[in-house]
């Protein structure tokens, strides 16, 4: 399970005085127990860990033993969580894998030393402890401390090695790399570039898991760019219909100018998965009409690479789908209607839409028509875009009118005359409705 729980969703939070209250029980008990990986770096980064995860000597049935409320999610690689206090603390054994058969897992794991288990994880800044009975001694194997200090993201021993055990870690290089603004070891770029196929060995869960948490957090135009500089792009979106070996244009890149549209510098994972498919679009061909992409079949099409690419959710592709599909009434040739764009608003996803409007913008995507329609959409946003329907079914069906696929058109156009204020009351909504029936 090597790296396996950092990214667990349903693990609770960790406070520090929980862990230090688990770890000092460990030592009370004759075992060595220290912090272990990320909670350190951060550490060290100034940073405020989410989670204290503790390394220690005591086998995980001696864990157990000494602790009443555990859960052994991998009592064969040596983990076991404990309930203590308000949280739950990871304490896995040190331990030296055996042999990776499909680049996910050892085949099995050997309990042993502090140092021996520095050398089996992925990067320096991930294989340090911390003693927080000494004033928070470090304690360093693999030269992390170091290399933190100058910003510097590396694999531990041989990172072909380091990526042939666990392949996720090819992306997880990018996110660290991006998330502390670090530069990747030529060393550990260059097996990076080089084991890149290996990406379609991964589930698409995983893969999907560490593309959710890059590309949406604030750092992801920085991880966005070194997915392109080690060709990972080519691979992880495959089964869009790009061209392979695309070079990447900054300034003709959408996915970096989208903005939040929720919480501060943070983007929605179907937002992000929108722009890096119209940003694809627009790297490969910039003078086709991006337009193309945004009509049903091609947006459902994309979407439904997604899925299969990455796994992402019903949600998240609803998202997705409705981020893109949403923008192709306001960008046709003409200039859409009061309605259009009302109901536009309407939608739960036009912000969405929105953001991605404005980045298109910003890479000179039909600014024209932009400009124009974010002026008028911040006037229509100030009314009523959504009032209930003058007029529903029920109302014709009173009037005489036999039920029948006309019901929707005559609906629809009614609608659309009480948003832009061409009938205002039932009775001039229901003579339009009737007129138009009559028309038939």
């Amino acid at each position: 399970m090597p790296e396996a729980l950092e990214n667990r969703g349903s693990k609770p939070p960790c406070r520090r005085e929980d862990a230090l209250a688990v770890l000092k029980r460990l030592r009370e008990a004759g075992h060595e127990a220290y912090f272990a990986g990320g909670c350190v770096r951060d550490v060290l980064l100034g940073l405020q860990p989410k989670d204290w995860d503790i390394a220690t000597n005591a086998p995980p049935k001696r864990v157990r033993e000494l602790f009443r409320n555990t859960q052994a999610v991998g009592a064969a690689f040596g983990v076991i969580l404990v309930r203590q206090g308000k949280s739950v603390v990871e304490v896995a054994t040190f331990r030296t894998d055996e042999k990776y058969l499909d680049g996910r897992r050892p085949s099995g794991v050997r309990f042993t030393t502090a140092e021996e288990d520095a050398q089996r994880r992925d990067f320096t800044i991930n294989g340090l402890f911390l003693d927080p009975l000494e004033n928070d001694r470090v304690i360093d194997f693999v030269g992390g401390r170091d290399d933190l200090k100058h910003r510097r993201l590396r694999a531990i021993g041989d990172p072909a090695k380091r990526f042939a055990e666990d392949h996720l870690r090819l992306l997880r290089a990018v996110r660290f790399a991006a998330r502390f603004n670090l530069s990747i070891e030529a060393g550990t770029a260059a097996a990076i570039s080089r084991d890149v196929p290996l990406i379609k060995r991964i589930s698409p869960e995983r893969v999907g898991e560490e593309l959710r948490l890059m590309l949406t957090a604030p750092t992801r135009e920085i991880a966005w760019k070194l997915l392109w500089d080690f060709g990972l792009i080519d691979v992880i979106f495959r089964f869009l219909p790009t061209r392979p070996g695309m070079k990447y244009d900054a300034h003709r890149a959408i996915f970096p100018k989208v903005k939040s549209v929720s919480k501060p510098d943070a983007i929605p994972f179907g937002l992000a998965l929108a722009a890096a498919v119209l940003c694809l679009k627009h790297q490969e061909s910039p003078t086709d009409d991006l337009r193309t992409i945004l009509v049903k079949p091609a947006s459902r099409h994309a979407v439904k690479a997604m899925r299969q690419a990455l796994k992402i959710s019903n949600d998240e592709s609803d998202q997705m789908h409705d981020a893109l599909e949403g923008l192709a009434p306001l960008l046709g040739d003409d200039e859409p209607r009061v309605a259009t764009m009302k109901r536009f608003l309407a939608r739960p996803t036009s912000a969405l839409s929105r953001a991605l409007l404005s980045a298109m913008k910003r890479v000179g995507v039909q600014v024209d028509r932009i400009e124009w329609l974010e002026g008028q959409l911040g006037v229509l946003e100030k009314t009523e875009v959504a009032p209930a329907p003058l007029i529903t079914g029920d109302d014709l069906t009173a009037a005489g009118l036999r039920p029948g696929p006309a019901f929707k058109r005559i609906l629809e156009a009614v609608y659309d005359a009480q948003l832009e204020g061409r009938v205002n009351d039932r009775e001039s909504a229901l003579r339009m409705a009737m007129g138009m029936a009559g028309e038939k």
